[in-house]
């Protein structure tokens, strides 16, 4: 049975990262992956949007899939249905980025072993601000 890392790991990953690389990021302003990953940006994130029906969003250009993007990202943060998240570790798994993160409400056991097995951290059903707002916003 899959478990997430710590507390103290996943504020460990939060705190090392600078780049975040989201999957299903929407342009529309109200929708949960954008107000996410606005947020994520105003704490001092760079994202790159991975959406292959938009051209941009925030102020970055959007690419078709993760094997588009050209500069390196600590975290792949996933805004998918549950059903998808298998078919996105394995495209995952080529790319450099060690973290997959799956936001609240999205999980698979098969994904999580593929992903693990492959030696990368896997985070799911966790919301990456409210993570952050936990164990990173206000502490030294």
């Amino acid at each position: 049975m899959f478990e997430n890392p710590s507390p103290e790991e996943i504020a460990s990953i939060l705190k090392s990262a600078k780049t975040i690389a989201v999957i299903g990021l929407s342009d529309q302003p109200d929708r949960e992956s954008y107000a996410v990953a606005q947020e994520m940006q105003s704490r001092g994130y760079r994202i790159i949007p991975v959406n292959p029906n938009i051209t941009s969003v925030l102020g970055e250009t959007a690419y078709k899939n993760l094997q588009e993007i050209s500069v390196p990202y600590d975290i792949i943060n996933i805004f998918r249905r549950s059903e998808a998240l298998p078919d996105i570790v394995r495209e995952a798994l080529p790319t450099a980025c060690k973290v997959i993160w799956a936001q609240q409400g999205i999980y698979s056991e098969e994904a999580a072993e593929m992903a693990i097995k492959a030696g990368k951290t896997m985070i799911m059903d966790r919301c990456i601000m409210v993570m952050h707002s936990l164990f990173v916003k206000g502490k030294a």
